[in-house]
């Protein structure tokens, strides 16, 4: 066991503070890496509040952060995938049982014994798994990432999150070149939809409540943007989608974009609104249409959206901000004041 600096919250109202936490030696499979740049996930701030106690308690310290980007700094004897100073990442997940039907199918996120990266029991030291708002972190090589070497490492670190949750429904729904393809709400993750499905050949149509975020999304990718409080606007898109990536978190209307999908067309839910949504059901079965929801996506589908944006060229839009804005960060986020993710630097963490 060896000591890290880390910033965590002692409880559901104090803000982060630094700390000093334990991480575990390396076993003979584990990759340990120096950290670079951490994403702030908003899901990060709702762990760290508590805000998800009836689903997912939080424990307490918590230390949050599961869009790691850095270096490899010792490797275990039987690790065969990573060495001594290669660029590494890790995502939401940090284990799992390898044997159950969905770890053999490549789908460890829906793994019924996955390890999530932080506020999960660990195997290893019998109390929570800490994230990556740490100097370091110590992970099996099943959950270590390869990250393209042209990719500026801070943009780089909310693809693990924001990148693989829009990815992979992506994926999943068959979006390539001639397909139209919506993206509801412009935010963290649906300027990553953007890129993506402009990157994968689709015709791009981004809706927004945001007069102001027209010129943004055209510079993102989008080949056309759709002020969603307009009907004569909506109305010209009715029945013409293969498929709508709903990125928005807030109560919204989600018949009005289940009636732009085509016949068998889909719109999968990466947003998580609070209150549930009224779905008129004649909306979906007089298209054949469909309404489906999204968490990440498996380790190899993760590596292979990484090669992707490798390819292609595409990070996150960040503001790098050094650990000691955390908290004003968390306050800006609640405000969705940022374009569109923020990257701690961890390298303010040694002054901290």
């Amino acid at each position: 066991m060896y000591n890290a600096k880390a910033y965590s919250a002692a409880s559901a109202t104090s803000p982060l503070a630094h700390t000093t936490i334990t991480r575990r030696d390396p076993t003979d499979s584990d990759v340990q890496i120096e950290i670079l740049f951490c994403g702030i996930c908003h899901s990060d701030l709702h762990q760290v509040r508590n805000e998800w106690s009836g689903v997912m308690p939080t424990v307490y310290p918590c230390v949050p952060g599961h869009e790691i980007v850095g270096r490899v700094t010792k490797v275990g004897s039987a690790v065969t995938k990573f060495k001594t100073g290669d660029l590494a990442a890790v995502g939401c997940m940090v284990d799992s049982d390898g044997t159950c039907p969905e770890c053999r199918e490549g789908l460890e996120q829906f793994c019924p014994n996955l390890t999530l990266t932080y506020n999960f029991p660990d195997k290893h030291t019998g109390g929570v798994t800490y994230g990556g708002y740490s100097e370091s972190v110590v992970v099996d090589q099943r959950f270590v990432l390869r990250v393209p070497s042209n990719l500026n490492p801070a943009g780089a670190a909310p693809l693990l999150c924001a990148g693989i949750t829009t990815w992979s429904p992506m994926h999943h729904w068959g979006v390539t070149k001639g397909k139209k393809v919506g993206v509801v709400g412009l935010g963290g993750l649906g300027h990553m939809g953007v890129k993506f499905a402009h990157a994968l050949g689709a015709r791009v149509v981004v809706f927004t409540t945001s007069p102001s975020k027209k010129d943004d999304a055209l510079r993102l990718g989008a080949d056309e943007v759709v002020i969603s409080r307009n009907a004569d606007e909506m109305a010209k898109h009715a029945g013409s989608f293969d498929f709508i990536l709903d990125a928005v978190s807030a109560d919204h209307d989600i018949n009005a974009y289940i009636g732009l999908l085509r016949r068998d067309g889909n719109l999968t839910l990466v947003g998580a609104p609070e209150k549930p949504l009224a779905l008129a059901a004649f909306g979906l079965i007089m298209g054949r249409r469909s309404l489906s929801g999204s968490p990440i996506g498996g380790i190899a589908e993760t590596q292979e959206m990484l090669d992707f944006c490798g390819k292609h060229n595409i990070t996150s839009d960040v503001e790098v901000i050094p650990i000691q804005k955390v908290n004003e960060a968390y306050e800006r986020l609640v405000k969705a004041d940022v374009k569109y993710r923020f990257s701690i630097d961890m390298a303010s963490l040694k002054a901290a």
